[in-house]
C-alpha cells in the first residue's frame, strides 16, 4: 500500500520516521542477544549509562526504559543528539574508537543488557551474518546523524516537530504500543535541544497543533488525533514557502 505522506514529500526528502534519532523499527537488541549473551543492569532515572571519554568496552541494549544521548557544547551547554527506547542499542558510536563519543542518560528507571564488544567482535569474525548485522547497525547510525542534519538544515520549526511526533508514533507501534497515544519521557526543553528549537517554540507549536485538531496534549501525554493531517504539515509548509517566494 502506498504511503500518502511519501506522496506529499519531494523524493529528495527522507521519510519523517527516519528523521530523528533511533529510527530503527526492528529490534537490534534481539538480533545481538540471539548471537551473544549479556549482563542485565538496572539503571535509575538521571543515571549515566556511560560518559563521554570513558573507555569503550560494550554495547548496551535497552530492555526497558528510555535514554537520551548528549554532547556538551564548548560553552558547557547540553546538546541532545538522540532519544532511544526499548529494543534499541546504545554505544555504536564507540565502535572503531577507544572511547564513547558522548553521554547516555536514563530518562526513566529501566534496564539494559551490557554486551561485551570484544566477545561480540570475535563472534562476528567467525560469523559473516553477524558481521553484516553490525555493519547494518553502524550504517543506520550514520544515516541517523545525516538525517538529523538534513532535518535541522532544511525544515521549519513546525515540520521538525511534526516529524518528531510521527517518528515516536512509528517506533511505539513497532514495539507493540499505541501509535496514537503515548507519554513523552523527555521534557519539551529536551525536545527543543534535539530539534534546534527554543522551549517556547516547542510549546507554541504543540498548542497550535492541538488547536488545529491534529493532536491532544495532556501534560506529557500526546494523543495523535489526525495522523494524515500531521503528516501533511510538511507539505503544507512547502506550499507556504512557494507562496512566499512568488
Amino acid at each position: 500500500m502506498s504511503n500518502p505522506f511519501m506522496r506529499a514529500v519531494p523524493s529528495t526528502r527522507i521519510h519523517p520516521q527516519r528523521m530523528v534519532a533511533g529510527e530503527s523499527l526492528t529490534s537490534d537488541l534481539d538480533t545481538l542477544l540471539a548471537c551473544v549473551g549479556g549482563t542485565p543492569r538496572r539503571i535509575r532515572r538521571g543515571e549515566f549509562l556511560y560518559r563521554v571519554g570513558a573507555s569503550f568496552h560494550a554495547l548496551y541494549g535497552i530492555r526497558a526504559g528510555s535514554f537520551k544521548s548528549v554532547l556538551l557544547t564548548e560553552d558547557g551547554r547540553e546538546q541532545i543528539t538522540g532519544f532511544h527506547m526499548a529494543g534499541e542499542v546504545l554505544g555504536l558510536e564507540g565502535i572503531g574508537a577507544e572511547t564513547y563519543a558522548g553521554d547516555a542518560v536514563a530518562l526513566e528507571d529501566g534496564e539494559v543488557i551490557e554486551i561485551p564488544f570484544a566477545e561480540l567482535d570475535a563472534l562476528a569474525c567467525r560469523d559473516p551474518a553477524l558481521q553484516r548485522e553490525l555493519f547494518r547497525m553502524l550504517a543506520g547510525e550514520i544515516h541517523r546523524e545525516r538525517s538529523l542534519m538534513l532535518l535541522l538544515g532544511s525544515m521549519r520549526a513546525e515540520e521538525r516537530l511534526a516529524a518528531f511526533l510521527i517518528n515516536l508514533s512509528q517506533r511505539m507501534a513497532a514495539r507493540g504500543f499505541s501509535a496514537h497515544r503515548f507519554m513523552l519521557r523527555m521534557t519539551r526543553e529536551e525536545i527543543g535541544s534535539l530539534l534546534g528549537l527554543k522551549l517556547e517554540t516547542v510549546s507554541r507549536i504543540l498548542s497550535r497543533f492541538q488547536v488545529e485538531g491534529l493532536i491532544e496534549v495532556r501534560n506529557r501525554e500526546i494523543g495523535i488525533v489526525a495522523m494524515a493531517a500531521l503528516r501533511g504539515v510538511i507539505g503544507r509548509t512547502d506550499l507556504r514557502r512557494e507562496r512566499e517566494a512568488a
